[in-house]
């Protein structure tokens, strides 16, 4: 597929896609006029970096992990890397659920109390 059919499928733009190639995330092969085409599993794997950079992982470690998900070949450093940034999501994950009960407790506050106006 074309670049850009693959940004549509994927939901991202363009220029995402050509970042991604630049950082070694993803490939494609060229046409004799120069456009880029992408492989079948293409959509699928833009859909995971970008589930790996929303989780807040930088793009050298996404060219880490990634040929893990495309082969299932794990080494035993690459384990290690995986479970460290998954440890991370977690804390991160952690961190988020603090700050929503504290929210939480702030928003059961203005419901008790009432929700003074601007200007009154």
């Amino acid at each position: 597929m074309r670049i850009g059919e693959l940004a549509d499928q994927a939901g991202v733009s363009v220029r995402s896609l050509r970042y991604y190639e630049q950082q070694g995330l993803l490939d494609s092969t060229r046409t004799p006029g120069g456009q880029r085409i992408y492989e079948e599993g293409a959509v699928e794997r833009v859909q995971l970096i970008q589930q790996l950079y929303a989780a807040g992982l930088p793009s050298h470690a996404i060219v880490d992990l990634l040929p893990c998900v495309s082969t299932g070949m794990v080494t035993g450093s690459m384990y290690d890397k995986i479970r460290h940034e998954r440890d991370a999501i977690d804390q991160r994950i952690r961190e988020l659920a603090a700050a929503r009960d504290k929210l939480d407790g702030v928003i059961e506050h203005v419901l008790r109390v009432g929700i003074h106006h601007d200007g009154q």
